[in-house]
């Protein structure tokens, strides 16, 4: 099972916004945060309140990975040449899960996650079981035959909230999928504005 430190409508909830831009999400409902404090009146965020907010916003987009893990991404995404924000996104939406999820081969990021988890992916012929696999430029990904029937991937396949990018050429009749570039952030199809530069900066202070 995916390892989830916050219930996934939770993040919703915190940040006040439908980062995933589901349906279901409780802030389509009732705006204010989650807890008995929730409906006290925001102050206004520091700078480094706004820094920190925008690095979970997108921590938990990803499936609310482990703080280690998403400050290797940065480091890695600082050592790249050219912008390190642009770095940053590329580098996240290169993870087999988050490839397998803009795919539309599952509903959720968090079910993504566990798709490849439990080795229902094969990334060029072979299985990977690695969520954090890093894809490259012309890696074909596909849900393994056994599992095209499963009943969440015909869910995801017929999902209107979202469509998959330009970046990724999915075939649904064949359930394979090409990754064919790495993306900027004007390309991901964010359903809220993520700001990697201000995640850039949290990381550069602390």
């Amino acid at each position: 099972m995916t390892k989830r430190t916050a219930a996934k409508y939770k993040i919703d909830r915190r940040m006040g916004e439908n980062i995933w831009g589901r349906p279901k999400s409780p802030v389509n409902r009732r705006e204010y945060g989650p807890g008995q404090h929730g409906q006290r009146r925001k102050g206004k965020l520091s700078d480094f309140g706004l820094q920190l907010r925008a690095k979970q916003k997108l921590k938990g987009y990803y499936g609310d990975m482990t703080e280690k893990q998403f400050r290797r991404i940065y480091a890695e995404a600082e050592r790249i040449k050219g912008d390190t924000g642009e770095n940053l996104i590329g580098l996240l939406e290169r993870r087999l899960d988050a490839v397998v999820y803009r795919a539309k081969f599952v509903p959720t990021i968090f079910a993504a996650r566990q798709f490849v988890n439990h080795g229902h992916v094969l990334v060029n012929g072979r299985r990977v079981n690695i969520p954090s696999y890093r894809v490259k430029e012309g890696d074909v990904i596909e849900v393994r035959d056994r599992s095209k029937q499963m009943a969440a991937v015909l869910e995801a396949v017929q999902l209107a909230e979202r469509d998959v990018p330009e970046y990724v050429d999915a075939d649904h009749s064949k359930m394979t999928a090409t990754f064919v570039h790495t993306p900027g952030l004007g390309d991901v199809p964010y359903p809220v504005i993520m700001e990697p530069n201000l995640v850039i900066e949290y990381y550069a202070q602390n």
